[in-house]
């Protein structure tokens, strides 16, 4: 078994702390980069019209390529200052906790496997994680929903065994 190097491009929306992973590579190109841009716009439609801001860091994988694939649809490109890990919270954050209550827990076999604890994980955080700033609510909820407190509560395993999920039944 050889280690391998594998890049995750993701994005977050900040006011909802929703996260989207758009792709895992061992070798991010220009290209490759300005593609995983591309796919999200096209999946939002509608949608992408609503974001104002892309906050992002000065790796050299974002070319100008990847700023017009969203300066073409109004979105401004704010590159974050240099050595400040600050300015970007929200994904370093996010990136954080990806590593200490997922990938540290587990070997990954290769980029497949990643794709799908990444996906598990990614379900995870915008469905049922509580979030600080969204008064420990999930990034996905609705708030309308009524909750019947005399069910019987069911737990799911997630994530290759590693988190559980609590649900009333319904």
């Amino acid at each position: 078994m050889f280690l391998k190097r594998l890049y995750v491009f993701f994005v977050m929306e900040i006011q909802t702390r929703r996260a989207h992973i758009l792709g895992v590579t061992a070798n991010p190109t220009d290209s490759w980069t300005a593609q995983q841009a591309r796919n999200p716009l096209m999946d939002l439609g509608e949608r992408a019209g609503r974001f104002k801001f892309l906050i992002r860091d000065r790796d050299s994988k974002f070319t100008a390529v990847f700023d017009d694939v969203f300066a073409g649809g109004g979105v401004r490109i704010i590159k974050t200052p240099v050595r400040s890990p600050r300015a970007n919270s929200f994904a370093e954050r996010y990136a954080g906790t990806l590593r200490r209550e997922c990938l540290h827990h587990l070997l990954i076999h290769g980029e497949r496997h990643l794709r799908t604890v990444l996906a598990e994980f990614q379900s995870h955080c915008n469905h049922h994680r509580p979030h600080r700033g969204r008064s420990l609510h999930p990034p996905v909820h609705n708030p309308g929903e009524a909750t019947d407190m005399t069910a019987r509560i069911n737990r799911r395993t997630t994530v290759s065994g590693l988190i559980n999920e609590y649900h009333r039944a319904a």
